[in-house]
Parts: structure tokens; C-alpha cells; sequence
């Protein structure tokens, strides 16, 4: 009968040779203790790129990115645009202010009915009309004073009594072109009321040029010798 050996068993076995690595909480085997062991453990552990580099990284391919963006043919037109807008209105130099000719002074003349008659729009000539004694050039109303317009019939007269009246009636005005003016005689309270409201409105609104005296009394002027006022 032959004997055999027996075969080494586990237990036979040398100690370090059936030691397994001890289990942490998860079941997982822990690494070993030594300097190699903590060694493996730091280089398993440490990132093949730190976090800071892979930061740097992306922001630089974001900025790579966003100044490519800005930078496309339509937003250079439109800054361009922009910039020219910005330089028209504030930097560029503002043209030098146009100065109007200033309106020709008025010259104060003496009329007559005969000399302020023809003076009434027709000819491309100014338009007068009398009031009370005062001469007005009413050329900015051409379209109601001027031929055509409902007041024509003042144009070149004496308008007291026609305004005063409120009638447009040939009898209102003064037939007798040398003969003296009208002194407004049978004129009431009412009627004067309404003349000086006439007379008021177009102070405001036009300008006195002169004035009107009969021919006798300009005959007897000092003014006479230089003949009547006319434009």
C-alpha cells in the first residue's frame, strides 16, 4: 500500500499566501498599507488634468467663440453705421446759422384818396385800406382785402364807415375824391363800438404805413411841395 502525501491544503499553505485584502464598507477591497499602497492610492486618485487647466481651457474656447460670433459681416456693418450715425449728429460741425434779410423799414408817407386809390392789390401792388385817419398795409390779408376777396371793395379807400356799418355798399364809401373826408357824422354809439374793434384788430395785426389827410389839407402842408405819398 502505497501512501500518499497529502496534498498541501489551504491551511498548509504559507500565511501570506492565503490573506486576502480586507473589505472596506462597500464591499470593495481595500488598497494595502505601505508606502506603495498609499502611493497607488494617490496616483489612482490624482486626474490626468487638474480642474484649474481644464477651466482655463474652456473659457478660452468660449471667448475663441464668442469673438467669432461678434465678428461676422453684419455686425461690423451695423456698428459702422452706428459709428457714422454717432459722428453726424454730435461730432461733426453744425453748418453755420442762415441769416434772414431783415424786412425793408417802413416809410411813414402822407396819402390822399386820389393817391391811395390805386393801391388796392391789382398789379401785383401792395394793398391799403384807411381807418379813421390811419393808413394800413393789410398785403399779408391779400385774400380777404385783395381783388377777389369778400372786403375788396375797401382796398384802397377809406373803409370807416363800411366797417362801422358792417355794409360793403358803394354809398359807404367817399365819392368825392378831392373833396374833404368823412368826418363819420350820424354814426351811433353801437356803430363807433364796432369801428374801434376794426381798428384795434388790424393794429395787431398789420402795420400802420401813414396817413391820410384830404388834398386840400395836403395842398396846405409843408409836405406838399414833395407830392402826395405813393409805393
Amino acid at each position: 500500500m502505497v501512501l500518499c502525501s497529502p496534498s498541501p491544503s489551504a491551511s498548509a499553505l504559507p500565511q501570506h499566501q492565503t490573506r486576502s485584502l480586507p473589505r472596506n464598507e462597500d464591499g470593495l477591497r481595500r488598497a494595502p498599507h505601505g508606502p506603495r499602497g498609499r502611493q497607488r492610492s494617490r496616483q489612482a486618485s490624482t486626474p490626468a488634468h487638474p480642474p484649474s487647466m481644464l477651466c482655463t481651457e474652456r473659457h478660452a474656447n468660449i471667448r475663441t467663440t464668442t469673438s467669432s460670433a461678434l465678428l461676422t459681416p453684419l455686425n461690423l456693418i451695423l456698428a459702422s453705421v452706428l459709428a457714422y450715425t454717432l459722428y453726424a449728429s454730435f461730432i461733426r460741425t453744425a453748418p453755420p446759422p442762415v441769416l434772414h434779410r431783415a424786412p425793408p423799414p417802413i416809410v411813414f408817407k402822407t396819402y390822399t384818396p386820389r393817391t391811395l386809390l390805386p393801391l388796392n392789390g391789382t398789379h401785383d401792388t401792395p394793398v391799403l385800406l384807411a381807418v379813421r385817419g390811419r393808413v394800413f398795409d393789410v398785403s399779408r390779408g391779400r385774400n380777404f382785402y385783395g381783388p377777389g376777396g369778400p372786403y375788396a371793395n375797401f382796398a384802397g379807400r377809406d373803409a370807416s364807415r363800411g366797417l362801422a356799418c358792417g355794409s360793403f355798399d358803394e354809398d359807404m364809401l367817399t365819392e368825392d375824391l378831392d373833396g374833404p373826408l368823412d368826418t363819420l357824422d350820424g354814426l351811433g354809439k353801437d356803430e363807433l363800438e364796432a369801428l374801434r374793434g376794426w381798428e384795434e384788430r388790424f393794429l395787431e395785426k398789420y402795420d400802420v404805413i401813414g396817413k391820410l389827410v384830404s388834398q386840400k389839407e395836403f395842398d396846405s402842408s409843408s409836405n406838399g411841395t414833395s407830392g402826395a405819398g405813393s409805393d
